[in-house]
């Protein structure tokens, strides 16, 4: 039988950190003991209705613990999706409206289910309305958990609180109301990226304090979007959702940089290419590992041939002009810059976006997302039509 400190090591190969040191070993020793599986929690807030990679690394560290015989509790955030995740941000985050909530949760659970094994003996689906709905006397009892100086201590919070920004008392809460999930269903485990430490943490001071078994943590690395620099996020417009086509996928895949491929492959649980394998041979494994991962192997390879055919097969011209703009606080808007590069007026541009006729690296442009990250566009090949090229490069 597979010792406790083997299937530990297993469950944190690719995680950044095991906390407290060896507190997941313990809880696996616990569990032996008592002949039962671990309750290992993750938390999901539906802000959004896609899943992208991003997520897919902590569903997919929750598949793990399944595959050991654990059960997970996937939560669905619907009530903190009220207040918003604070985490990271240096504003207020704004408010979505419970219609938003409930389709974006609907898409979250159809989505995980991708990822999960949703057998009941391994699975566990909740919405954290559940108990979070709860009576004055029960928050206040809550709330008395925790002081304004440990939520201070929070990186954001304190950089928010120093420079002046506000913090409503309503974000203060969010940290409270994701430990008391752990304590409404008594997890063992809580996962969550690094982002989600202190929160994490402070779940296990409010379980101590209703005096339920403390929970380890094991938060796992973020995982970077296809700039290579930013986290994957769809407000950054360097994701890739698990939804997205197979042509989509691979063709994303291949805006990744080179130096970012190995913590991908790491994170994503992806198998490296041999040692020598050179680098866009390395991220075509990458792109077609991604694909299959959510489609199959026929897709992977049909995105494959059509990336080639586009950019191999001479489809480009031999020679692309550079043109090199100005990005204010990192964004550019579309239309401007098509109409300085291009030299075409800016109604023109947005009529050829709308009209499917502006892709960026073989990819039409979304017309909904007009503002574009410039290290996302520094160094993409743009298209007008089918014969007119420029490559935008940021002016330095």
């Amino acid at each position: 039988m597979e010792s406790a400190a083997s299937k530990s090591a297993q469950l944190t190969a690719n995680a950044a950190e095991d906390l407290p040191a060896g507190a997941l070993q313990a809880k696996l020793e616990l569990a032996e003991r008592e002949g039962r599986p671990l309750r290992v929690k993750l938390g999901l807030d539906p802000t959004a209705p896609d899943i992208h990679l991003g997520h897919t690394v902590v569903l997919t560290k929750l598949r793990e613990f399944q595959d050991q015989g654990h059960r997970v509790v996937l939560i669905v955030g619907d009530y903190t999706a009220r207040v918003g995740d604070p985490s990271g941000r240096s504003e207020t985050r704004p408010v979505l409206s419970p219609e938003a909530i409930i389709a974006n949760a609907q898409s979250y659970e159809a989505q995980a289910g991708r990822i999960l094994d949703q057998n009941p003996e391994r699975y566990e689906l909740r919405y954290n309305s559940e108990w979070l709905d709860m009576p004055m006397a029960e928050l206040l009892a809550l709330v008395r958990t925790t002081t304004v100086a440990q939520l201070l201590e929070r990186e954001d919070f304190s950089t928010r609180y120093k420079g002046g920004s506000p913090i409503s008392v309503l974000e203060l809460l969010y940290p409270l109301m994701q430990g008391y999930d752990s304590v409404a269903i008594e997890a063992d485990v809580e996962i969550g990226g690094t982002d989600q430490t202190f929160n994490i943490l402070l779940g296990r001071d409010i379980q101590r304090h209703y005096g339920i078994a403390e929970q380890a943590v094991l938060t796992m690395p973020i995982l970077v979007g296809i700039d290579g620099v930013e986290k994957m996020s769809k407000t950054k417009g360097n994701e890739i959702a698990i939804e997205s086509s197979a042509d989509e996928m691979f063709g994303r895949t291949m805006r990744l940089p080179d130096e970012a491929m190995a913590s991908w492959f790491e994170l994503l649980a992806i198998a490296p290419p041999a040692d020598g394998t050179g680098a866009r041979d390395s991220k075509v494994a990458l792109a077609k590992a991604i694909v299959m991962r959510f489609h199959d192997e026929a897709a992977a390879d049909a995105a494959e041939a059509q990336f080639v055919s586009q950019f191999a097969k001479h489809e480009l011209p031999d020679e692309i002009d550079e043109f090199s703009f100005a990005a204010s606080d990192g964004v550019v808007h579309l239309p401007q810059a098509l109409a300085e590069g291009f030299g075409i007026s800016r109604s023109e541009a947005r009529r050829l976006v709308e009209q499917g006729g502006v892709k960026i690296d073989g990819e039409a442009v979304d017309p909904a997302h007009l503002d574009v990250d410039s290290g996302l566009l520094s160094g993409s090949v743009v298209q007008i039509g089918r014969r007119r090229f420029k490559r935008f490069m940021i002016d330095r």
